[in-house]
């Protein structure tokens, strides 16, 4: 009988190659298929290494363009920050790498699809939900859930000693085993020595940014971001006298110049979808920068309800991509409300790159948008159509609750310090 075709999800890491192998033994036809999201990554060594191991074929999709203007220039639009912190650099590539996984997977007319995330993780649940949204009847090897494969294997130890019996090349060291996804977004960090929460990351972890405390410039520097109805629309860098206007050439370069003063850093414990907290240390220099300007635009351009409307949306269009719904509808109708909202959003942002930080020091709404902000209207120079005498109405209508509540049940009591 022919052997059936599996569509691994190869990344060339340690989990990957050992279970390209392990497929092999179980006598599956495998094709990896290895995502370029703009990792740093020798792509043609992987496939050697692949091919060695005895895949049937390696295909290298280069979807960096698309992962910026289809899932990173969204996500800025919509401002979308996981638990206020994390700013998604994993959880949006994975439906862009699904969505190549599976083109591979109907040109060869593949029924499985086999990846390496683990069974206590959220990529796991996020690949599997966008294959089934995208090709409902495709079939799921998930080798970290397989009985078989886990009594084999307890975790990341085993895999490199079974990778050195086959004679697996694998980056990973037993000194250093700690798990690194890259793309062009992020880094992120996890397992090994950073499992114990109280254990404080080593510096030669970092690959993007440097160490804000001792090497980054001491001199900040500023840069203008234009934005198009919350889409990065260009990046001037006022220091060298260049503007870029490419999707992929802007984030490169807010990656350079973020990564060299150390901006974009966290060390965080967030609640995975699965039920588990784990701790994650990622790097996001230019998704930093960017989720600032946009933030700081956002507040100045959109009316103050819609704007508080639209944080709930965009609290739950995070929960939705963390989560794997990317291919949803609620995540659709999510994302259709907050373009709504950012229609008003265009504009440019000064901000001011510092050791560790950014901030926007400046901002101006587009001439055809115009802007809720009234200079006149603010002032403290003249009233400016402000009829200051409304105020005291305003304020004895807000006080009447206070003055109920302090009928009912007394007057609030001032804390007073004990000796």
């Amino acid at each position: 009988m022919p052997k059936e075709t599996v569509i691994l999800a190869y990344s060339g890491g340690l989990d990957t190659s050992c279970i390209l192998k392990w497929l092999l033994d179980k006598q599956y036809e495998v094709i990896c298929v290895l995502a370029d999201v703009g990792q740093k990554e020798d792509f043609t060594a992987a496939e050697k290494k692949a091919l060695k191991i005895g895949a049937k074929k390696v295909i290298v999709a280069d979807v960096k363009q698309s992962f910026v203007e289809d899932y990173i220039w969204p996500a800025v639009q919509m401002g979308l920050v996981y638990e206020e912190r994390y700013l998604l650099g994993t959880s949006l590539a994975r439906p862009c790498i699904s969505v190549a996984l599976i083109e591979v997977a109907r040109e060869y007319g593949a029924k499985y699809l086999a990846h390496g995330a683990t069974g206590k993780g959220n990529d796991q649940v996020r690949f599997e939900l966008c294959a089934y949204a995208l090709k409902p009847d495709l079939k799921i090897i998930a080798p970290w859930r397989d009985v078989e494969f886990c009594c084999q294997f307890q975790g990341r130890q085993d895999l490199i000693a079974y990778a050195q019996q086959h004679g697996i090349e694998v980056s990973a060291k037993p000194a250093t085993p700690w798990s690194t996804d890259a793309n062009i977004l992020h880094i992120s960090y996890e397992s090994g020595i950073l499992e114990d929460p109280n254990t404080v990351a080593p510096e030669n972890l970092y690959e993007m940014t440097v160490d804000p405390m001792t090497r980054a410039p001491c001199n900040p520097i500023r840069l203008v971001i234009q934005f198009d109805r919350g889409l990065p629309s260009s990046v001037e860098d006022l220091a060298g006298s260049r503007v870029y206007t490419k999707p992929l050439e802007m984030l490169d370069f807010l990656n350079r110049i973020g990564g060299s003063y150390g901006i974009g850093r966290i060390d965080i414990v967030e609640n995975r979808f699965v039920g588990l907290k784990s701790r994650g240390v990622y790097e996001t220099p230019g998704g930093t920068i960017l989720f600032a300007a946009h933030q700081d635009l956002e507040v100045f351009a959109l009316d103050r309800e819609v704007l508080r409307t639209k944080q709930v949306l965009r609290d739950r269009m995070a929960d939705y991509v963390y989560n794997g719904f990317w291919f949803s509808p609620e995540a659709i109708y999510a994302r259709k409300c907050i373009e709504l909202a950012e229609q008003r959003v265009s504009g440019k942002v000064t901000v001011e790159l510092a050791p560790g930080y950014c901030r926007a020091v400046a901002r101006k709404a587009s001439n055809d948008v115009g802007a809720l902000y009234n200079e006149q209207l603010v002032s403290m120079d003249v009233h400016g159509g402000y009829v200051p005498q409304d105020a005291g109405g305003f304020i004895a209508i807000n006080a009447v609750r206070i003055r109920e509540h302090v009928r009912a049940f007394g007057a609030y009591e001032v804390p007073t310090k004990k000796n």
